[in-house]
């Protein structure tokens, strides 16, 4: 993959999706005056000898505590240290990286007063593949991703652990490896890492872009259930949605149509089909899908615009060397993005699990009962929907906005957070429950459209099902299911379904 290079202020979503695949990245070389000058205004600061947050004082409740200039040094010190207090799994190294290069983004911008060689060695570690290991839980997502950040900070000075391929090293054993000296951190650098939303917004942008590939893939399966099940096209007629006047409606209901145009399959019952509607779940998929574009549309430009800011605190002016203390590290806007994409996914899930259920059952869609030649003796469908019932439920569980929630930290100091962090870290996992549905839809609308051979559905659905036949064939007698659904989720998650759409398939962004 190409390397991304981190403009500050001007990330597109685009290159942190790239950066989230896999992509390397380092920072735009232009941030280096900014970055000197933002360093150079703290020791003016300072020099002033005035108490300044996070600077010369203690943090959060204990604020008002002023630090000797001797003690400055330990001071940020001791912040990473005791706020590395995360605890449950390690997060996703995909995750973690690209809280690093949004950290790397943040402090090239100037105004957290970071020192030039702070900077240089978490671009260093990022380029090199050394990940620290964060702990998932422990940020509320105000006073920003405190913990989580943490630990990432305390990899830098040589503390914890470190990634380094498959292997989980010592920090300053990792370092060393790669060449790289720990930091020892100057006045502001430790509060400067360790406070921002990098976490919470990584989390939602992975989040994010798994949204989006469900979304895509479930138009590719959704398309396939109407020509199983015989579905009209009717309902996606562009005339219909035009008077909806909601964009992702009328391009979703534009994606179908083109999916599938020129279908035999459709075609074979225009004129003779005695049913006058069909359920919703074929005939409301571009009201329900379109809908769910638009809301992930719209958490993705906050999330874009948060990916491209600066959210620690103080803040360093250098034009006027003054460190002004604000409220930024509040991942509110994190939150309710993270909200608004957890509705999505269940969404998105929730519709392809209602065709699931048409398909199997044989008086809504008039194919053999459970999708297999001999009911009874074979179970074919049955149990699969009922996987797909049972994570569609889960998923309507874990979807509840975690954005209404707030619990005061830091001795009411911090007495409304975001929990941004939470919000953001269910995704993936709900991802990971709707891409399992979509894969048995997928599996469900190929075998059914099997039943109408010599038929064949458009040039694109066909595909569609070829790909999915070169890995599993068709279920004429009940076999061990579980590799089956495996084989159809992979192709979903890999964006293997999804690429042999083309630019057919509307994006967030």
């Amino acid at each position: 993959m190409n390397t991304i290079l981190l403009t500050p202020g001007e990330v597109t979503l685009a290159q942190w999706r790239a950066l989230y695949r896999g992509a390397p990245a380092r920072l735009d070389p232009a941030c280096a005056p900014r970055i000197a000058e933002s360093a150079a205004a703290v020791a003016r600061i300072l020099a002033k000898g005035a108490p300044v947050y996070g600077i010369n004082t203690g943090f959060g409740k204990l604020a008002s505590v002023r630090i000797g200039d001797h003690d400055l040094a330990t001071l940020q010190r001791n912040i990473v240290l005791s706020h590395a207090a995360g605890t449950g799994a390690p997060s996703p190294v995909p995750i973690i990286r690209l809280m690093m290069a949004l950290k790397l983004a943040s402090l090239g911008q100037g105004a957290s007063g970071v020192r030039p060689e702070t900077v240089a060695l978490l671009e260093a570690m990022l380029v090199t593949g050394l990940t620290p290991v964060v702990p998932c839980q422990g940020s509320v997502g105000a006073s920003g991703d405190l913990a989580p950040l943490s630990h990432m900070a305390a990899a830098m000075i040589g503390v914890g652990e470190i990634w380094v391929g498959d292997a989980r090293l010592p920090a300053a054993e990792a370092l060393a490896q790669a060449g790289l000296a720990a930091v020892e951190l100057g006045p502001k650098e430790g509060l400067a890492l360790l406070n921002g939303t990098q976490f919470s917004n990584a989390n939602a942008l992975a989040g994010l872009f798994e949204a989006e590939l469900l979304f895509q893939s479930a138009l590719i399966t959704g398309a396939l259930s109407t020509e199983a099940a015989k579905g009209s096209d009717t309902p996606f007629d562009p005339r219909i949605h035009a008077l909806r006047r909601h964009a992702g409606q009328i391009e979703t209901a534009a994606a179908l149509r083109r999916l599938m145009d020129g279908s035999a399959i459709r075609a074979s019952h225009l004129e003779n089909d005695a049913r006058v509607q069909d359920p919703y779940c074929l005939r409301c998929q571009p009201q329900v899908m379109g809908a769910a574009l638009d809301i992930l549309r719209q958490a993705a430009t906050t999330l874009e615009i948060e990916a491209n800011c600066v959210s620690d605190n103080p803040l360093i002016f250098p034009e006027s060397d003054e460190a002004l203390s604000g409220g930024n590290f509040h991942a509110e806007p994190v939150a309710f993005a993270a909200d608004m994409i957890a509705l999505a996914i269940c969404e998105i899930g929730s519709i392809a699990e209602r065709r699931i259920a048409m398909l199997v059952d044989p008086a809504l869609s008039g194919l053999p009962a459970f999708l297999t030649p001999k009911p009874g003796l074979n179970s074919g469908f049955m149990i699969p929907q009922v996987t797909a019932a049972a994570l569609v439920s889960e998923n309507k569980q874990r979807a509840y906005p975690a954005s209404v929630d707030s619990i005061p930290t830091s001795a009411n100091q911090e007495d409304h957070v975001s929990m941004a962090a939470h919000g953001a870290r269910r995704l993936l996992d709900m991802a990971e429950n709707a891409s399992a549905v979509i894969g048995i839809e997928y599996l469900a609308a190929a075998q059914a459209i099997d039943f109408h051979a010599p038929l064949v559905s458009s040039t694109l659905l066909q595909a569609a099902h070829a790909g999915l036949r070169a890995h599993v064939p068709h279920l004429t007698d009940d076999r061990h299911f579980h590799p089956d659904m495996e084989a159809a989720n992979r192709l979903v998650r890999s964006g293997a379904l999804v690429a042999i759409a083309g630019d057919v398939l509307p994006g967030v962004a």
